[in-house]
């Protein structure tokens, strides 16, 4: 559980950390885009209310509270399920990937009410809409993960 816990932590803060410099320190907020490599990688600030992609946005409070409820409710699945299955490293890699994903959002939705998407990435001619951000990243990699190393280990 303590590979859990520092994988986790150290993707929360990269979260956190990578959130803080495009928002505060390079005011993407306020210009909304920076060519960084294009077509590549691009900053493109977008908030997102709703969940990937966009999906069941809303700008209420209800849907805000629901989603940060959604999240914690997944991590603790997540912890109770590696704490009883056990599965091997790479499942307990993507369960810290996960969890600390997610926390990162989580924490997105309490101070900004909505998740800080900046990384935009396009190639061979298709103009890529959608921003999404390391948090985004780890849960995507940090579920599939656990879809495919999620089990206990085996006894010998």
């Amino acid at each position: 559980m303590r590979l859990v816990f520092w994988i986790g932590f150290w993707i929360f803060l990269l979260d956190q950390a990578s959130k803080f410099y495009v928002v505060h320190m390079l005011e993407l907020d306020r210009v909304t885009r920076i060519e960084v490599w294009p077509p590549f990688l691009n900053l493109h600030m977008a908030w997102n209310t709703g969940v990937n992609f966009g999906l069941l946005a809303g700008n209420s409070d209800v849907a805000r509270w629901a989603l940060i409820f959604v999240a914690l409710t997944i991590c603790t699945f997540v912890i109770y399920w590696i704490w009883r299955d056990r599965p091997q490293l790479k499942g307990l890699i993507s369960a810290g990937l996960l969890i600390g994903g997610a926390l990162g959002n989580v924490v997105d939705r309490f101070i900004y009410g909505a998740v800080a998407d900046f990384l935009n990435m396009s190639c061979c001619g298709f103009d890529n809409p959608y921003a999404f951000n390391v948090a985004d990243i780890s849960v995507f990699i940090g579920a599939l993960g656990l879809a495919f190393w999620g089990g206990a280990q085996k006894q010998a």
